[in-house]
């Protein structure tokens, strides 16, 4: 049986009523010393570390109001490295309890608190929710904090940390986090991705220039068949122009006709005029399918009044 899996079976038996349940440090030394996060309520002060079992020279205690963790990078995340590193803490503990007036706080009853101390409200952080970690679960927010000193790049990756919540009644934990468990699938994160991505680069094959296969078309060959069509579209659309024109110019010999303008005579008109540009070849031997008609206007006379 491991550190935190005896503490919490004997502290199940105390509060049972078993007089004889305890804890025998000294079986689990290799484990010491442990390392708790927990709020600052004075309620704790007579609980810890007695409901733990744990003698206060191997308890390292640490506090802060609601035992938030802000941020794998926080002041309280530095603290607790330190306290790995040069106080020799084997395990980690996030102890949350019941009745925690952090959470039962509101931001607009935390803001006249604080207005109440002097302070004005354009003193404080834009966000007093994230700057004071107010939330709105005991038991999510152990579970958070344990999560974000997993994922800390400061913390080593075989330091189990675990997560309690006390019942600041009578006296009982319960598992939240088992860091037993976690410690078996280590948390993913966004430092560790890129020593992940160079594992990942170094597992793939050998890059052989000579082994691609391109494909047998040439590339220019490509270039020039999109040039032809693009020099097939412009010769079509100013054909398609030059007969727009004709057309509009018919249409005007016929307004003058009609209107009984001097020289009105469709065939003077069309005598007199300059002589046109050739048409280009006819467009049904450059576009697909039928070839488009011209339209060729037409004269209707009207019949003289023999009155």
């Amino acid at each position: 049986m491991r550190l935190f899996e005896a503490i919490v079976e004997a502290n199940h038996r105390a509060a049972a009523g078993d007089n004889s349940a305890g804890l025998h440090p000294a079986d689990f030394a290799d484990s010491l010393p442990l390392i708790a996060l927990t709020c600052i309520d004075p309620r704790l002060n007579p609980l810890l570390p007695e409901v733990l079992g744990i003698p206060e020279a191997q308890f390292i205690w640490m506090r802060n109001a609601g035992n938030i963790i802000t941020g794998p990078l926080s002041s309280t995340m530095r603290s607790l490295a330190l306290a790995c590193a040069i106080k020799g803490g084997h395990e980690i503990v996030v102890i949350g309890h019941t009745d925690c007036q952090v959470r039962k706080t509101s931001i607009l009853e935390l803001t006249e608190r604080l207005r109440g101390l002097g302070l004005d409200r354009a003193q404080l952080p834009e966000n007093l929710a994230e700057f004071f970690g107010v939330f709105a679960s005991e038991r999510q927010n152990v579970i958070k904090g344990a999560e974000i000193i997993r994922s800390s790049p400061l913390l080593g990756p075989k330091i189990p940390v675990h997560g309690l919540l006390l019942d600041i009644q009578t006296g009982r934990v319960d598992w939240l986090v088992n860091g037993y468990e976690t410690l078996a699938s280590p948390s993913v994160s966004l430092q560790s991705l890129s020593g992940k991505a160079a594992e990942f680069l170094t597992e793939l094959p050998a890059f052989q220039l000579g082994e691609m296969k391109f494909p047998e078309g040439k590339i220019g060959d490509a270039a020039a068949k999109l040039g032809a069509a693009a020099e097939w579209v412009g010769e079509t659309a100013q054909q398609v122009g030059q007969v727009a024109r004709q057309v509009g110019q018919s249409a005007e010999q016929v307004r003058e006709h009609l209107s009984g303008a001097p020289g009105a005579a469709i065939g003077q008109s069309a005598s007199s005029a300059p002589p046109k540009s050739p048409v280009p070849p006819p467009l049904a031997k450059r576009l697909p399918g039928r070839p488009i008609p011209v339209p060729v206007p037409r004269i209707v006379r009207q019949p003289k009044d023999k009155r």
